[in-house]
């Protein structure tokens, strides 16, 4: 007798490759990569990327570097969380299969990166000018991003929620920049 549990979790599995045949599918017959929308979602992909390559501290490289990758998984993992429980989508997909790729992998991580850089360089307080950050980012970048059409919110998502995720990234990237920091100091000191 098969196991009911797996049977369901196959049915679910099943679905979300149908959904995401359906997303690929939308993609190819509106000709997504045709429109001014799409290019503008790869214009905020690339364009930071080549923004940081000329800003980026080249003394202090891998620490923001390290720095903007955590912001990049954590922010990543948050959206696909969001994404999947239907809380907010992304219509104008770079790549299909990736659909909040410019955001998660170069808009949002380059910013506070680049933040980041700046707080640290002028001895800045980290918390208030993220907290600064993360307000324009979630009242003002993502409210033009739903208004341009180029970001969806459903249900009772509102702008708090995501003041409140991207509250939890920049905590949690710090942290984990800082541990990586404390343990490479108390290893060079122990050398």
């Amino acid at each position: 007798m098969p196991d009911k549990r797996l049977e369901q979790f196959d049915h679910i599995v099943r679905m979300g490759k149908e959904g995401q045949e359906a997303l690929n599918k939308y993609w190819l017959d509106f000709e997504l990569f045709t429109s001014f929308e799409y290019w503008l979602m790869a214009g905020l992909l690339i364009g930071p990327l080549i923004y940081l390559f000329f800003k980026i501290d080249k003394n202090k490289i891998f620490f923001f570097g390290f720095y903007g990758y955590s912001i990049h998984v954590i922010f990543g993992y948050i959206d696909l969380f969001a994404k999947n429980s239907g809380y907010l989508n992304y219509p104008f997909p770079v790549i299909p299969m990736l659909p909040g790729l410019t955001l998660d992998s170069s808009f949002v991580p380059v910013t506070f990166m680049l933040v980041y850089q700046w707080t640290i360089n002028r001895e800045k307080n980290y918390y208030l000018y993220m907290i600064i950050t993360s307000a324009v980012m979630a009242f003002i970048f993502k409210p033009v991003l739903v208004a341009i059409g180029l970001m969806r919110l459903y249900g009772n998502t509102n702008y708090i929620y995501l003041f409140a995720g991207y509250l939890i990234v920049i905590t949690i990237a710090k942290f984990i920049t800082s541990v990586f920091l404390w343990t490479e100091a108390k290893y060079k000191k122990d050398k």
